[in-house]
């Protein structure tokens, strides 16, 4: 009986077993899949190539570890081989090295957008694996997420600032790249955290005070250019690394009552007086180094040292007088290194003690002379203020007060009340890019420049009606070819008679700073005669290169030569136009809105690239023509940023119905928009060539997005939203199409 209850016991044990080890949802290996793809299949993923792989069963090894629970992966580490080869802190200059990061054609927006599908993943690691650009603020969509670690890889940029939206996040290690901002003020906000490493970048400027993260225990900074005093640390805080920085200021005596330290690295800064003695007997700490700084002063002769301390560094600084007892060797088991004082003690290399003196004087000295010159300096400048005031009260008066147009008139009144569209002549010259995505795929591409007149009448044979190409809102285009054979859009546009040509020609600035890939380059422009600043010049051409393939329209109606448009195809192009309208959004300030998107003006190069034109536009143009939609409201009404939505959303529709008359596009939108959330309604309206190549939850993704931008009801998404739902949607299709080659 005995023995027979023993066999039910192990029956039960390893039946409960098998229970626990069910493979790995399919959805989650086809992101493991699609992760493997963009990380360029690393060596160390070459046994997830098996078909039959269970990813939750893969015995753990040093470089790559999956964690499962109820067959969802809760934890993802990877550690490649791409290791930096020079030791020169300024040598990545933001794009690809070849055998040190993943390739030009890797995107780190699309990578995030697929780990996000990881919902429940609670641990990420992903070391020296090559991964570079700028970590988008999408990161924080991993919201379970506890551990990150994207170390020894080559991230440039800020931290996002979403980051701090996630509150399970513990660990938050980011050494060893190239981050080259400053250190947010917002980690306060992560209360769980108990891990902070930046150690080996190029931040820089003030280090905010950590006081209030009452779980932080690690925090490491060093290796940065951080130039601030020292803050108040958090009282659990257990390892300060803070070396190789430019802190200055005395270190604070606070330090001295962090009960729970261990280890404080504070070497190679600008640290000045004299060390809290306190410091010195923490009872836990066992590693202090304060080498390498401004130290000086006398130690105190009754200094203790804590029992645990087993390694002190206080060399190179200037300290006098003598050794306290508990810093002299007496024990093999704490090294203490004391050279390159002015100590009294006959060994370890000391200075003379005039050396320290001379400094201390020196820098008192200084720091005399330093109030005195900041006392003249207050009174030089106020004094000169008050002149630059008068001055600036005087030019003024004389160029404003007495003209009949002041400059901040240029614009029309309706546009500068509309805070989305209104550019003020400081804000034009001033404009400035703030995204790092738009300097992708643009290297080689020529300067914007001014061309003569003759020029343009010379490429285009006199604007001969063989080189008419049309004419729209924004005046006729015509194609031309420049003496050097480049072939050429040149669009004549009509200009406002209120604007002066230096105006204009900040306007034209502006428009010419805009470079993305996905964006028709403007190469340059011609003002129509004129030189004088109080010139209104009637009308610019706009000179662009010229995109050979046709319209997105073209090929939707099939009036273009080639084959139909799959669903693939058409996703990669809307999500293209959705970078480009992104790019215009957030990449420059300030930025471009109320593009007039549709299908038009989306151009397809001979390589079926899209390219959005006659973006920006509305800041040079007259606004003549207003577009209201069939529900009443006048899309130009709206705030800007849901014009653009809007608008897409009418391409979203037109990509889903194919380019027909645009009155059953109004049909379908009063009528039929609920029929698409059904199978059956789709194929009613759906173009047949999307139905045989989509998924249908690929296909039910962007009917999402599109009801969101055109419905007049809800909240209109940003483009950052509406580009990631695409992606989204694409990478599900992907996902699809391999599994029935698979199949």
């Amino acid at each position: 009986m005995g023995c027979f209850r023993s066999f039910l016991l192990f029956c039960f044990a390893w039946s409960f077993l098998l229970l626990g080890t069910h493979q790995l949802q399919s959805s989650q290996t086809q992101v493991l899949l699609q992760l493997r793809k963009h990380l360029e299949y690393p060596k160390q993923l070459e046994i997830w190539n098996n078909p039959s792989l269970d990813f939750c069963s893969i015995s753990s090894f040093g470089q790559v570890n999956i964690t499962c629970l109820d067959n969802l992966v809760i934890e993802l580490r990877i550690k490649g081989d791409k290791i930096k080869q020079s030791k020169e802190s300024g040598y990545f200059n933001g794009f690809p090295i070849q055998s040190q990061t993943l390739s030009n054609s890797f995107s780190l927006d699309s990578f995030v957008t697929t780990l996000s599908r990881l919902k429940s993943l609670r641990v990420l690691s992903l070391v020296s694996l090559g991964i570079w650009g700028q970590l988008p603020d999408k990161i924080h969509r991993l919201s379970s997420l506890e551990h990150l670690d994207l170390s020894s890889n080559f991230l440039f940029g800020s931290i996002p600032p979403r980051i701090s939206a996630m509150a399970m996040l513990q660990t938050f290690k980011i050494d060893e790249n190239f981050l080259n901002d400053t250190i947010p003020d917002w980690f306060d906000s992560l209360s769980n955290l108990t891990t902070l490493s930046l150690r080996n970048n190029k931040l820089e400027g003030t280090l905010q005070g950590l006081s209030s993260l009452s779980s932080l225990q690690v925090l490491d900074l060093s290796r940065n250019k951080l130039n601030s005093v020292l803050p108040p640390m958090p009282k659990g805080l257990v390892m300060l690394s803070i070396s190789e920085n430019s802190f200055s200021g005395q270190i604070p005596v606070k330090y001295g009552k962090l009960s729970g330290l261990q280890h404080i690295d504070m070497s190679h800064n600008a640290l000045i007086g004299t060390p809290p003695a306190a410091v010195f007997s923490l009872p836990n700490i066992s590693y202090l180094n304060l080498g390498s700084n401004l130290l000086s002063g006398l130690l105190s002769g009754n200094l203790i040292c804590g029992s645990k301390l087993n390694f002190i560094d206080i060399s190179n600084n200037s300290l006098t007088g003598k050794l306290p007892s508990c810093l002299r060797n007496v024990s093999e088991e704490r090294v203490v290194k004391f050279g390159g004082n002015c100590l009294s003690i006959g060994m370890q290399n000391q200075h003379e003690q005039a050396y320290c003196k001379e400094g201390i004087s020196l820098k008192k000295k200084e720091s005399g002379g330093n109030n005195v010159g900041i006392l003249v300096g207050v009174i030089l400048g106020l004094v000169v203020l008050s002149v630059l005031l008068v001055l600036g009260f005087i030019i003024f008066c004389r160029r404003y007060c007495l003209r009949g147009i002041s400059e901040q008139n240029l614009l029309h009144k309706s546009v500068q009340e509309n805070s989305a569209d209104g550019f003020s002549t400081k804000l034009l010259a001033s404009a400035r890019f703030i995204s790092q995505d738009g300097k992708v795929g643009i290297q080689g591409l020529p300067v914007c420049r001014t061309f003569s007149l003759e020029e343009l009448m010379e490429a285009t044979k006199n604007f001969n009606s063989s080189a008419f190409l049309g004419e729209g809102s924004y005046g006729k285009l015509y194609k031309g070819r420049l003496y050097n054979g480049t072939q050429v859009a040149i669009r004549c546009l009509p200009l406002s008679k209120k604007y002066t040509i230096r105006n204009v020609k900040l306007r034209l600035d502006l428009l010419s700073k805009l470079r993305h890939q996905h964006l028709v380059c403007l190469l340059g422009h011609c003002l129509d005669g004129g030189g004088q600043d109080d010139y209104s010049p009637n009308k610019v051409y706009l000179v662009s290169e010229y995109v050979p393939n046709g319209t997105f329209r073209a090929h939707l109606s099939g009036n273009s030569p080639g084959k139909v448009l799959n669903w693939s195809e058409r996703l990669a192009i809307l999500i293209s136009v959705a970078k480009a309208v992104h790019f215009l959004h957030t990449g420059i300030i300030p930025g471009f809105f109320c593009n007039r998107l549709k299908t038009n003006n989306i151009l397809l190069d001979e390589h079926g690239m899209a390219k959005l034109s006659d973006y920006g536009l509305s800041i040079l143009a007259e606004e003549t023509n207003k577009s209201t939609a069939k529900d009443g409201l006048t899309s130009w009404q709206m705030t800007s940023l849901e014009d653009d939505a809007y608008s897409f959303g009418y391409i979203l529709l037109e990509a889903l119905v194919g380019s027909s008359m645009p009155s059953r596009r109004e049909v379908i939108l009063q009528n039929n928009m609920a029929s698409l959330n059904s199978q059956d309604g789709r194929k009613q309206i759906v173009e047949p060539a999307i139905l045989a190549t989509c998924s249908q939850e690929s296909l039910s993704i962007v009917i999402s997005i599109m009801n969101n931008c055109i419905c007049p009801e809800s909240s209109r998404p940003s483009f950052e939203d509406i580009l990631w739902n695409l992606q989204y949607a694409a990478q599900v299709q992907e996902e699809t199409a391999d599994g029935d080659q698979k199949i």
